[in-house]
């Protein structure tokens, strides 16, 4: 894969003029719960790069926010994208069946942890992921009980905000939240007082789990393996793997959260196999489609088929899916690139920054668009 890189370079003061018009009518137009992290409106983008409205680039640290991990526009993702809207916009996988869907789900099987028998459900969005892995969980298990992380993220629909720790922005005034949600401890080698013993904070957070809910009560834990937006934080080695050892001895479910981490952002597929942890169900959103709106939930064959055909529309759920095909095949290109070029998508430990000395130094052609 070539993408092209163009160096940065600002020719108007920030923001430029045009971006400045744009920002009153945002104002006037767009509703303040969007919020808005940059001064500029962006208006073509290539490689690791943004060209702003007023002919302004800048090197694109955000990366959309985790999505585009193998540049933007890469061009065999716009080509695979712009080919299949022109043969097939929608038809609802359940009531039209098409093969994007069936060669995703397979796909995702043969990356994913585990050497057993996948099956995934294809969704929009990450928060519909994690709701969509809850409710399989709880079907599966027959309990109602989920344990999440403190420091965690995991979206904001109202299930997903109940499993988010940060009251600002994301919970406040929005409640009552669904219930039977319960936080533990996440392991925080810097602050918490095991530092780098990870499996003495996993007997810690385990220990919690049995005083607050009690493990016969608890369907699933679910645990980011890098969490984002509780602060970037890498948990001690053995913390995962520990934590899902309780999980699995005790028969609860564990599903790892990795949304914002998979898919080579950490240097491997999935973040949790730097510690050896194979969970029962995984998401997986962003960079799959690279830009586009898709998101999965993959897991046991067996725990998959637990939830009864149909259950539900939207969330979605089993057999209906509204993914539009251009998704699906901007994730199965992103895919083959991940495979072809892996060093596309490391990222350092702050799965928002680039390694720009690194590229540059392994791959010349980053080094025009470096600072």
């Amino acid at each position: 894969m070539s993408v092209p890189q163009v160096a940065r370079n600002i020719v108007t003061a920030i923001p430029g003029p045009k971006s400045q018009a744009l920002e009153e009518e945002h104002h006037r137009y767009v509703s303040a719960g969007v919020g808005q992290g940059m001064p500029v409106f962006a208006e073509t983008a290539s490689g690791s790069t943004i060209t702003d409205v007023d002919g302004n680039r800048f090197i694109d640290l955000a990366s959309g926010i985790a999505v585009t991990g193998v540049g933007n526009c890469a061009p065999e993702v716009v080509a695979a994208v712009q080919e299949e809207v022109a043969k097939l916009t929608h038809t609802n996988f359940a009531t039209t069946p098409y093969a994007n869907y069936v060669e995703v789900c397979k796909k995702l099987a043969e990356h994913t942890p585990g050497d057993f028998a996948k099956k995934s459900v294809l969704v929009n969005s990450g928060a519909e992921a994690v709701e969509n892995a809850i409710k399989i969980a709880r079907k599966y298990t027959g309990r109602s009980a989920v344990v999440v992380m403190e420091n965690a993220f995991h979206g904001r629909t109202n299930l997903t905000m109940a499993m988010t720790t940060k009251s600002m922005p994301y919970k406040q005034g929005f409640g009552a939240f669904a219930p039977d949600v319960f936080r533990v401890p996440f392991s925080y080698p810097l602050r918490d007082d095991f530092g780098a013993d990870g499996a003495a904070a996993a007997k810690a957070a385990a220990a919690k789990i049995e005083l607050l809910v009690g493990s016969a009560n608890v369907a699933a834990v679910i645990a980011e393996p890098i969490q984002g937006e509780g602060g970037f934080i890498v948990p001690a080695e053995g913390f995962l793997s520990g934590l899902a050892e309780w999980a699995h001895a005790h028969d609860v479910l564990y599903i790892s959260d990795e949304i914002q981490a998979s898919f080579c952002r950490s240097g491997k597929w999935f973040a949790c196999e730097y510690d050896g942890v194979v969970p029962d169900l995984i998401t997986t959103a962003k960079a799959l489609g690279g830009g586009m709106p898709i998101a999965v939930v993959t897991g046991r064959a067996e725990i998959m088929d637990a939830v009864q055909p149909a259950a539900s529309a939207a969330p979605t759920v089993a057999t209906r899916s509204p993914v539009p095909p251009r998704s699906l095949q901007s994730a199965l290109w992103r895919s083959r690139i991940c495979r072809q070029r892996p060093h596309i998508s490391v990222r350092s430990s702050n799965p928002y920054s680039v390694r720009w000395s690194t590229k540059c130094r392994r791959w010349p052609k980053y080094a025009a668009a470096a600072p």
